[in-house]
């Protein structure tokens, strides 16, 4: 044989050696690789989102439901045949976000990608008149979430969201799931997130070439969620909601003998309805924008000064040390006190004479309580304003602030600094160092009027309540009590002008600095008004709920918090009977 033709048998020998070797990797190597390419050709694996569970109020009420819904999906493989421009002017979505939403990281060759939420009919007739130009297209029906009371209820209950990489790292509940599946992104849909998401279903089918089911191999049907019943009136919630209107602030009702949360409130807010099917940029930006936050939950993040709704800590502490009884004339309050050089005067500049415990809470007295602040002392008001809750977190969520009760050594420690009487004094009405969330100041109002325990707050119904008994003389409860019942129905009371004549409640105000009066008479620009606070219970005989309520630069806390608590309760008391609620 001659070289040239042994040169050309060599070749077809390799060649042919080259082929079987290629055949035995794609046969024996990687048979499981491409026996998945060939299923993926017929197969389909659709995880279906089980129905999250539904929250009811107390009274079996529902603040979030479950609408039906259809969604447009598309099958991975077809991602890079689709008609851009079709789908754009079917589903009227930008080309550019379109493809940004093909191009999607997938979990699995097996899961469809989501292109678009909430199809309308129109949407889905021109989707199926198209299907054959529109391979891969899956046409799913869902369960959508709806808020019924809308803004009323969205820090209470928080939103829906696509898992973040973050919670699928950190939970591995989310690790099989695919990233369009909505979860708990805040408030009680986060907290309770694995209780109400149940557990997703699956539909295993075989298509044709155009992605079009032909049948259905196998189904593993999804389990709802558990449902939730809270401690919440919804009928609360929402006259709370109303009466605010465009004001910024918070409210937070409670069961005094339980600790079952009844009412939520941070004002302004912002509508969880929007982030269902992901929030737009527009939306977004409006929210984060805004310079009153409404994303910030003030009733349990907010940290606030109590002013005058402390004094009923001075009091209390005045009255268990023994060192006031409630007839005693502490002051005659000329309208101010003097120390060295600095002169600390009350809100009424003209004085409110001989003041007793009685008139000193009922009017609202500083003086009184300056010279109950110097006789008590600072370590004995940071022992009884710790007692009752303040500066700790009450337990009931793991978002709450913790709040401040100053002391001398907090002041050493912390602004390197002597603690000075003029300290004590602000201490002593509120003001100062002082820092308290609405939710803290509610409970302090709920353990003066269940006889002194202190509850911690609580919000699934059926839940076993928790109690401290602080022992607490039930004798000097009464008589605050009786007091903070003047501050309403007596015409001296400093919310005299909120009384009602549907409900008999009792409470006390407070108005918080915000700058110092010689500036404020200096300055023009918006947000120096004083914040308003009123902590109250009503009814005043057998008191059923303690509240709080603080309205951001509001002004008095007779004048604007007051009147805003019993317009809350009217409006709840109303709206129970026209809808004949007993509970």
């Amino acid at each position: 044989m001659k070289k040239k033709d042994q040169i050309f048998a060599g070749i077809i020998f390799l060649i042919f050696i080259i082929i079987l070797l290629r055949l035995w990797q794609l046969q024996i190597l990687n048979t499981e690789k491409y026996k998945k390419l060939a299923e993926q050709n017929r197969i389909r694996i659709i995880k279906i989102p089980a129905p999250r569970g539904i929250i009811y109020d107390r009274n079996g009420i529902p603040l979030v439901e479950n609408i039906p819904s259809f969604a447009a999906l598309i099958s991975p493989e077809y991602a890079d045949k689709v008609d851009i421009n079709l789908l754009s002017k079917i589903l009227n979505i930008p080309p550019d976000e379109l493809q940004n939403r093909l191009k999607t990281k997938i979990e699995s060759i097996y899961m469809p990608i989501k292109i678009k939420d909430d199809l309308t009919f129109k949407e889905i007739a021109m989707l199926e008149a198209r299907r054959s130009e529109i391979p891969g297209l899956i046409i799913q029906t869902e369960l959508k979430r709806h808020y019924p009371f809308g803004p009323a209820t969205a820090h209470l209950l928080g939103y829906l969201g696509k898992i973040t990489e973050q919670q699928i790292k950190n939970n591995p509940q989310y690790q099989s799931l695919p990233s369009y599946f909505l979860v708990g992104q805040t408030g009680l849909e986060k907290l309770f997130d694995e209780r109400l998401m149940g557990i997703p279903g699956e539909k295993i089918v075989e298509v044709d070439a155009l992605g079009r089911e032909l049948r259905l191999i196998k189904e593993s049907p999804p389990v709802k969620g558990e449902d939730i019943y809270l401690t919440i009136d919804a009928l609360l919630q929402e006259a709370a909601y109303k009466s605010f209107d465009t004001l910024t602030g918070a409210f937070v009702a409670i069961k005094p003998d339980t600790g079952e949360l009844l009412a939520l409130l941070s004002s302004p807010s912002f509508d969880p309805n929007k982030f269902v099917e992901g929030v737009t940029e527009a939306y977004w930006n409006e929210l984060i924008s805004n310079p009153k936050n409404p994303l910030l939950n003030r009733a349990v993040q907010g940290l606030y000064a109590p002013g005058s709704t402390f004094k009923i800590i001075t009091a209390l502490a005045g009255l268990e040390e023994g060192v006031i009884t409630p007839d005693k004339v502490l002051v005659n309050c000329n309208g101010g006190i003097s120390v060295g050089q600095w002169t600390f005067g009350c809100w009424k500049k003209e004085g409110h004479g001989p003041v007793n415990l009685r008139k000193a809470l009922v009017e609202s007295c500083d003086v009184y309580f300056y010279e109950l602040g110097r006789i008590l002392g600072i370590k004995k008001i940071h022992k009884y304003a710790t007692l009752l809750g303040l500066g700790s977190s009450t337990g009931f969520n793991s978002d709450e602030k913790s709040g401040l009760v100053p002391d001398d050594e907090w002041k050493k420690k912390v602004k390197k600094s002597s603690w000075f009487l003029g300290d004590t004094f602000n201490t002593a009405i509120g003001q100062g160092f002082l820092k308290v969330t609405p939710l803290q100041m509610a409970r302090v109002m709920a353990i003066v009027v269940n006889g002194g325990l202190k509850v911690t707050p609580y919000i699934i119904r059926g839940d076993e309540p928790r109690k401290e008994n602080l022992n607490l003389n039930p004798k000097n409860l009464d008589i605050i009590k009786e007091a903070l019942s003047g501050v309403v129905n007596e015409p001296s009371g400093t919310a005299s002008g909120a009384r009602s004549y549907i409900i008999k409640f009792g409470g006390k105000t407070g108005t918080v600095q915000v700058i110092s009066k010689k500036l404020k008479e200096k300055v023009s620009y918006k947000n120096i008004e004083h914040h308003a606070w009123f902590i109250g219970f009503a009814p005043v005989e057998n008191p059923e709920m303690a509240f709080s309520v603080i309205v951001e630069h509001g002004g008095s806390g007779g004048a604007v918090a007051a009147p805003v608590a019993r317009n809350i309760l009217e409006g709840y008391i109303l709206k129970k009977r026209q809808l004949n609620v007993k509970n």
